[in-house]
């Protein structure tokens, strides 16, 4: 078995100093299995390395930013080079028009961008822009997992602790009557939505219907390309299906993991936070770091990437032998009903069903442990443009060595006896789990 001991006693103590033990709630420990949360050092690669030695194949990559690969040189060498020369002045920089003009040149239906650092500010900048220009406030969200750390959608959640009354009302993904109805009083000021997720794509003629319902009503429409942009496409989903939003929001693969995010969309709208505009002015986007000049190099690196390497169709040949290999090993086991590889290639999940054939966080919990224990790591099988052929292999491996542990569970029925801890729980939820963490030993 592999030793855990060192992360464990350095995220007890991150727990004495960290609310949650992490910065980010889907790197909690909570969504690792018990005492199995490694502390890492260093990645390279697909691969990362933990404070106990131990080596794995990383999947999700930094939460889906990191496409290109951990440490990848042209990235890190422009950033070095853009920080040497300072990263943060009192006017703008030459570096910022060239990051600009090189994001429009990615998303044609786009006229204007503003740089911030997280996926968060540009969709809440969004919903301001929106709500100036409607003069409405509710906004209309789709029913997907996630679009902001702020009040108008944390408020929607489990975790509204905090949060006053919000105008914001939810829809169903590919049901255009379910939109027409919430759009039907003229209340609302945008509507949000991925476009695609890893496990739906738009149904023929959804995304134009929608389009459709937003013009009809008054509505602007936000594509949040924060997943999408740079997986599904470089110029994101709009790129592939061919819709055009008003406004779209972008972050994560744009720095291949340094801190960059982007509003983009329609002059008519974004002037409304600029100099040249006979409206009352809104309060775009002001941000400190915003313009930093080693972000804005480390995106026009991985534009040049995208440009020159096709890591797209890298990162897509990798997910579809990932997923023929673990399905396979499921199939041939008897197991495939229960535990299944699926999604676009390049953002694949792993589905873990018990025995009803229900999502189970019990058995999800018993095969991220025997992954970490046969060297994988991750929430999901999301690959990057580094999982080359042995990171593949070691994965498919490491899935034919954790089946069977799942099989037996299958067969008694529960993972009691197999399961060394108690299972993951969803990031979002109201109460913490009923353990107390332990208290920390390190020192």
């Amino acid at each position: 078995m592999r030793s855990f001991e060192r992360s464990t006693a350095i995220q007890a103590r991150l727990h004495d100093l960290i609310p949650g033990g992490a910065h980010t709630y889907a790197r909690g420990a909570d969504q690792y299995p018990e005492q199995m949360a490694p502390i890492l050092v260093r990645g390279k690669g697909a691969r990362v390395w933990d404070v106990d030695g131990n080596e794995f194949v990383e999947y999700g990559m930094g939460l889906r930013s990191v496409t290109l690969g951990h440490g990848y040189e042209p990235v890190v060498r422009a950033a070095t080079l853009a920080v040497a020369d300072g990263m943060s002045f009192s006017r703008p920089t030459e570096l910022e028009l060239r990051a600009a003009q090189d994001f429009l040149d990615l998303v044609p239906g786009a006229d204007m961008v503003k740089f911030a650092k997280n996926g968060s500010d540009a969709t809440s900048a969004a919903v301001r822009l929106a709500r100036a220009v409607t003069g409405r406030t509710t906004i209309a969200v789709c029913d997907q997992p996630f679009f902001s750390v702020d009040d108008w959608f944390i408020g929607t959640t489990d975790m509204a602790g905090g949060i006053p009354t919000v105008d914001t009302v939810k829809f169903a993904y590919n049901d255009l009557e379910a939109l027409a109805a919430t759009l039907a009083g003229d209340t609302v000021a945008a509507v949000f939505l991925e476009a695609a997720t890893a496990m739906a794509e738009p149904l023929p003629g959804y995304l134009e219907g929608v389009r459709a319902l937003c013009d009809r009503h008054g509505t602007l429409l936000v594509f949040d390309e924060m997943i999408t942009g740079f997986r599904w496409a470089a110029g994101g989903a709009q790129a592939v299906y061919g819709v055009t939003p008003d406004l779209s929001c972008w972050g994560k693969a744009m720095g291949n993991g340094f801190p960059i995010s982007a509003l983009a969309g329609k002059r008519e709208y974004m002037e409304r936070g600029g100099l040249r505009t006979d409206h009352d002015r809104v309060f775009l986007l002001s941000t400190t770091h915003g313009p930093e000049t080693a972000s804005l190099a480390a995106f026009r690196a991985v534009v040049h990437a995208y440009r020159t390497e096709d890591p797209i169709t890298r990162m897509e040949q990798a997910g579809r032998e990932l997923a023929d290999g673990v399905n396979s090993v499921a199939e041939g086991l008897g197991i495939a009903e229960y535990l299944q590889v699926r999604g676009r290639p390049s953002c694949l999940i792993f589905r873990t069903l018990d025995t009803e054939g229900l999502p189970s966080q019990a058995f999800r919990t018993l095969f991220l442990q025997e992954l970490l224990e046969h060297g994988v790591l991750g929430q999901s099988f999301v690959t990057s443009a580094a999982h080359d052929a042995d990171a593949i292999a070691a994965t498919i491996a490491a899935c034919a060595a954790a089946a069977p542990v799942y099989r037996r569970a299958l067969e008694r029925g529960a993972v009691d006896g197999l399961l060394r801890g108690r299972p993951v729980a969803p990031a979002l939820r109201r109460t913490a789990a009923p353990r107390q963490i332990e208290a920390s030993t390190y020192r």
